[in-house]
């Protein structure tokens, strides 16, 4: 009886465990730095026992050892300023040009049929063999790493405002017409905020894309910057070094991906508010 009756609640209790241990918005990045802190420790644990040879997969108390060095010591800042001063201008110039080029070839269908086929020839190049070309061009200076990125953004942002304006409701654009809403108004009231969340979805990835064109310009040839720190490190065979370098990049571009969602929150405030919880399967 007392078995039976420990089975029957047994379901409710294991839903009310659930329901207290469900990520929320106030306690997901508890969840975040737990999850965090358990990988850290599962690297520790295998390049401690040997299961991973140090010398390949570096040992994580000695990488962020090496981060708090390069801050406290002031040397990473030089080369981090760079790197962010590249990524950031290329991350703006690219967005721009994709931005408006973009609307115009969505709004002009003879430009774009024209246009069609150089574009696609030019996205489907591996634009990363283009860095040597740029460092050639511009030097190995900052304009050469900024040239790279903003050939990676660009086609991220145009193909996404370019869908985002294809494919605004036909009705939506019959109605503002019979209104008499002029081309300018349309632009301001219909295409622009149908673009928009497409817009904020290329931008999230652009900000990746404007890194990777930053370091791999570093990387391929520079005199100083984060990639060009990491280049130095696999010369001298220090994965700890590569590591930290790696590991700061990516807090950086995190950091600039959350200036980029903050400011579609503000601009998309009418969008609808994320739930406050997190939904089962959901990422």
């Amino acid at each position: 009886m007392h078995k039976a009756a420990a089975e029957s609640t047994t379901p409710a209790a294991r839903s009310s465990l659930w329901a207290f241990l469900r990520p929320r918005r106030a306690t997901l990045p508890v969840y975040h730095l737990v999850l965090l802190g358990g990988l850290l420790a599962l690297w520790k644990l295998l390049t401690s026992t040997g299961i991973l040879p140090p010398f390949f997969f570096g040992d994580p108390v000695i990488v962020f050892g090496t981060i708090v060095d390069w801050f406290v010591s002031g040397e990473i800042y030089r080369h981090l300023w760079i790197t962010l001063v590249e990524t950031a201008v290329a991350f703006v110039v690219g967005s721009g040009l994709g931005l408006v080029t973009g609307l115009w070839l969505a709004l002009n269908p003879t430009a774009s049929a024209l246009a069609a086929p150089y574009i696609n020839a030019f996205n489907s190049m591996p634009r990363v063999i283009l860095a040597p070309i740029f460092a050639v061009w511009f030097g190995l200076g900052m304009l050469s790493k900024i040239a790279l990125g903003v050939t990676l953004v660009f086609f991220v942002v145009f193909f996404n405002v370019y869908q985002g304006v294809r494919e605004v409701s036909p009705v939506v654009l019959a109605n503002s017409r019979m209104l008499g809403a002029t081309k300018k108004q349309l632009l301001r009231t219909v295409y622009l905020p149908s673009a928009t969340s497409w817009v904020f979805s290329s931008l999230h990835i652009a900000v990746g894309m404007a890194f990777v064109g930053a370091v791999i310009g570093e990387y391929m040839g520079s005199e100083a910057g984060v990639g060009y720190l990491i280049l130095q490190a696999e010369g001298t065979f220090n994965i700890h070094a590569v590591f930290a370098g790696v590991i700061v990049l990516t807090f950086f571009a995190i950091g600039l991906d959350a200036v980029v969602g903050l400011v579609e929150r503000r601009l998309l405030f009418w969008q609808p508010k994320e739930a406050s919880t997190v939904s089962e399967g959901q990422l």
